[in-house]
């Protein structure tokens, strides 16, 4: 949530700052009610100040005994009106409030200005695309013979749902397990196992509500709705919901291996083919909660321990800085770690990696004591670590071989038992 003082203080720069987000900001009414609540507040501190003189006055009054009668008719008729304008005032600040929670972040100055994902900027890209001497297969085709079963998936589920078996089976939990190992034991995050259903109040507190409600799955139970997970961003980042953190123990770094699950809302006609586009997908998320002055330090270390995976991989992948009108919801800044696919020729999206700076932390009150000893909003971060189901995706289109086999990656070779490849 942006800091309602920013607005305040420079409304048209805050403005024109989402424009680039391609979020056309209502000044106007958000003038009208700021306008509105500024005669309010005054007002109902005059009616205040008013009442308090003459609850003195009629004490005096009395004390005398003097007839208070006019002044205590005076007060009853003050305080009809101060209950009127304060409840208009929580109105007014209910307004400003859903207003706020439905506007994104402002980007960062370093962000690349553009309207959609043409005018991201490409950073730096690692490894050489494998040549094949035979015709590449893509990871469905790959993958089916191998375990990849799509049409049990729908007949269990419906679309965008995959069944895997056997070998496909273990290979995607050997993605995950030497994920997790490598963001506990060489990246310094705490492992977390967390609630795959969650409050709305842990999803407003990241973002997802109340703007984004159509892309969550939901279910009501005993008159309380809770919503399936889309990222364990959520359940990391809401452990310091209504807190204050201690600021020796920032930076707080946590990750998770959970499945994750996504309507795709608006995404219909896309990747409808495979495991790129699922209702239901494993991921190993990053969430870091640090001090404001470290987040950009943060963010870049992220990065890196995000390309980590897909160095110890040997996959292909560039790194690109998304534009304004590219990044989501809630993020100052992102990096996305896009993966080589042979079978279509291009580099795909497999890890996000964002710094929200404060605008989480306001939603969470999520805080620290600062030098002086007053509360500061801590800045968060999260990232993939990866998609698994990209990550299984890439590993296939990548090491696939001409007799329908699949070259295990070195580094998980000691998760598959030794085992050097995938055979039919």
């Amino acid at each position: 949530m942006l800091d309602i003082q920013e607005l305040r203080k420079d409304l048209e720069t805050v403005v024109a700052q989402l424009k680039s987000r391609k979020f056309d900001f209502d000044a106007a009414k958000f003038t009208a009610l700021e306008t509105e609540r500024k005669t309010v507040q005054t007002r109902t501190q005059e009616l205040q100040a008013k009442r308090n003189s003459a609850s003195k006055q009629i004490g005096v009054a009395k004390s005398k005994g003097e007839d208070a009668s006019a002044i205590m008719q005076e007060v009853a008729g003050l305080g009809d009106q101060l209950k009127a304008d304060e409840a208009r005032l929580i109105e007014i600040q209910t307004e400003l409030q859903e207003i706020l929670l439905n506007v994104p972040n402002v980007p960062h100055t370093s962000v690349p200005v553009g309207l959609s994902e043409e005018n991201n900027v490409e950073v730096r890209k690692e490894g050489t695309p494998r040549t094949f001497d035979f015709e590449i297969k893509d990871h469905t085709d790959v993958g089916t013979p191998l375990g990849l079963d799509f049409d049990t998936g729908a007949k269990l589920s419906g679309a965008r749902f995959t069944l895997m078996r056997g070998q496909i089976a273990k290979l995607h939990r050997a993605l995950a397990q030497f994920m997790i190992d490598t963001q506990t034991e060489q990246h310094g995050y705490t492992e977390c196992y967390t609630p795959y259903m969650v409050n709305a109040e842990s999803l407003i507190g990241t973002g997802q509500l109340p703007k984004f409600e159509e892309d969550l799955f939901s279910l009501n139970h005993n008159d309380s709705k809770l919503y399936l997970i889309p990222t364990s961003e959520v359940t990391l980042t809401n452990t310091v919901r209504d807190e204050i953190v201690a600021v020796d123990d920032l930076p707080i770094k946590l990750t998770a291996h959970t499945p994750c699950f996504r309507s795709e809302a608006g995404s219909y006609g896309r990747d409808t083919k495979g495991m790129i586009r699922q209702h239901q997908f494993d991921k190993v998320e990053m969430v870091q909660i640090v001090h404001p002055e470290t987040s950009y330090e943060a963010l870049d270390e992220m990065v890196g321990h995000a390309e980590n995976i897909l160095k110890a991989l040997e996959l292909p992948y560039r790194v690109v800085s998304l534009c304004t009108g590219d990044m989501g919801f809630g993020a100052a800044k992102t990096y996305d770690l896009e993966v080589w696919l042979p079978a279509q020729n291009t580099y795909r999206e497999i890890s996000s990696v964002s710094n929200c700076e404060a605008f989480q932390a306001r939603r969470l009150k999520a805080r620290f004591k600062n030098a002086e000893g007053k509360p500061e909003f801590v800045h968060t971060l999260n990232g993939s670590g990866l998609a698994v189901g990209r990550t299984l995706v890439a590993v296939l289109e990548n090491y696939q071989n001409a007799d329908g086999s699949v070259t295990i990656p070195t580094v998980l070779q000691a998760y598959m038992g030794g085992k050097t490849s995938i055979t039919l």
